[in-house]
C-alpha cells in the first residue's frame, strides 16, 4: 500500500492547505453579497481600527494576506465610496486612507451576520481546542513572518 503522504510535515502542511480552502470558499460565498473580496474587507476593518488615517504602505503591510496590488483595490473601495485617499501634507509623495461613513455604515451590516460565518467555519471547536489551535499556527508561522510583524 503506497503511503498518503511522504512525511508527516506534508501532511500537515497539507492539511493547513486544506483547511484554508475549505473556510476561504465559505468566506467567499459570504462576502459576495456585499460586493467585496475578502481582502477588501481585512482593508476596511484595518481603517476601522485606526484613529487616523492610514499610509497606503502601512495598509499593505498589515493586511492578513498580501495584496500583489493593493492600488487597485483601494481604487475599487474608493469607487464605491468606502474609503478616501488624501495626500499627506508632511510627504506629499505618501497616500493617506481613510474610512468614509459609507465604510462605516457596510462594516456595521457585515458584523453580526460575520460573526454567524466564523460560528459556522469553526464553532464546533471548544474554546480550548481554538486557543490550541491558535497557538499551534502561531508557532508555526513565525519564522516565516517579517520583523515586526503584529501577528
Amino acid at each position: 500500500m503506497k503511503r498518503k503522504f511522504d512525511s508527516l510535515s506534508q501532511e500537515a502542511y497539507l492539511s493547513i492547505w486544506r483547511t484554508y480552502d475549505r473556510l476561504k470558499a465559505i468566506e467567499e460565498r459570504f462576502f459576495a453579497p456585499f460586493g467585496l473580496t475578502p481582502q477588501q474587507y481585512n482593508v476596511l476593518r484595518l481603517l476601522q481600527g485606526s484613529e487616523s488615517s492610514v499610509p497606503t504602505l502601512t495598509i499593505a503591510t498589515r493586511l492578513v494576506s498580501r495584496a500583489p496590488d493593493i492600488t487597485r483595490m483601494l481604487d475599487r473601495l474608493e469607487q464605491d465610496g468606502y474609503v478616501l485617499r488624501t495626500r499627506s501634507q508632511e510627504d506629499r509623495r505618501a497616500v493617506l486612507v481613510s474610512l468614509t461613513p459609507e465604510g462605516h455604515k457596510i462594516l456595521g451590516e457585515i458584523e453580526a451576520p460575520l460573526e454567524a460565518m466564523h460560528a459556522d467555519q469553526i464553532g464546533h471547536l471548544s474554546q480550548k481546542e481554538l486557543r490550541q489551535l491558535c497557538e499551534l499556527l502561531s508557532k508555526a508561522r513565525k519564522p516565516h513572518e517579517p520583523e515586526g510583524s503584529n501577528w
